[in-house]
């Protein structure tokens, strides 16, 4: 991996700060102190002179001696930006309510991308009918900001208290596309997956049609039309029985309001082990 430092600080009323230096031989030394528990913590994951800025959840009654699920939520277009605060507005009281701390003890991170990029290297443009057309390209490595989380992800993984049979990703949106790239290029750290007014290439699901993914989408959606998860779906589910499609009859693009007060969402997405 390289003589490589990386450098997580926390933000907030305390400093707090975990160090990892990855050795020529891919060693990882950590130091971590107390992380206040049930509340989302503004942190920095810093590489080679790139800052990656994301918000993390630990449990409530959070205990070091124990493991813990690992969820990965991918923000949309709108949330992109170098606040550390706008990838929140989908998706974080989520994990901050009562009912999911108690059910669903997890780590749970919620990187935000910046504006002048996106987690995938998509290009879009509009057919002759006017409806958008998405070319995927994973020829390339992926963008600087989605390599970064899977370092940051990969770091968390290694730490005693991350359980590495129960790593989730969850994405909307430009997340959602995110989430299935990130199935593509990294499949062997993911236990289940859900994708929000997502889509990709249907012929690149080789690598993770064995992962049970939950589709959401509208029906009449005018920025990622439904087919693109529906065929995806389409592939998937031969084989795999665990994976689901939802789909909305109401139009536009905005599948995360419905998605996200799915009261199965999260009781479905943590049974799964690898």
């Amino acid at each position: 991996m390289g003589n490589r430092k990386v450098i997580r600080i926390q933000i907030g009323n305390k400093l707090i700060w975990q160090l990892t230096l990855l050795f020529l031989l891919g060693t990882a030394i950590h130091s971590q102190a107390q992380q206040e528990a049930g509340v989302f913590s503004k942190l920095l994951f810093v590489d080679n002179g790139d800052t990656l800025k994301y918000q993390i959840l630990y449990p409530e009654n959070y205990n070091p001696d124990e493991k813990y699920p690992l969820l990965l939520f991918l923000h949309g277009a709108g949330e992109r930006g170098d606040d550390n605060k706008r990838q929140m507005n989908m998706g974080g009281n989520l994990f901050t309510k009562e009912q999911s701390l108690k059910d669903h003890p997890a780590i749970v991170v919620f990187p935000q991308c910046p504006v002048d990029t996106m987690w995938t290297a998509r290009i879009k443009h509009k057919n002759e009918a006017g409806e958008w057309v998405f070319e995927f390209s994973v020829k390339e490595k992926a963008p600087r900001p989605a390599e970064m989380v899977n370092q940051l992800v990969e770091s968390l993984i290694e730490t005693p208290q991350a359980d590495q049979q129960r790593v989730y990703i969850l994405g909307i949106s430009m997340g959602g596309i995110g989430t299935l790239e990130f199935l593509h290029r990294w499949p062997d750290k993911y236990a289940a997956a859900a994708v929000i007014c997502g889509g990709h290439d249907p012929e690149l699901t080789k690598n993770y049609r064995h992962i049970p993914i939950w589709f959401f989408h509208r029906r009449k959606d005018d920025v990622v039309p439904s087919h693109y998860s529906k065929e995806i779906y389409d592939k998937v589910k031969i084989g795999n029985k665990s994976t689901k499609y939802t789909l909305y009859p109401e139009a536009n693009h905005n599948s995360w309001d419905a998605a996200l007060a799915e009261p199965e969402l999260l009781n479905w997405i943590f049974k799964f082990k690898k």
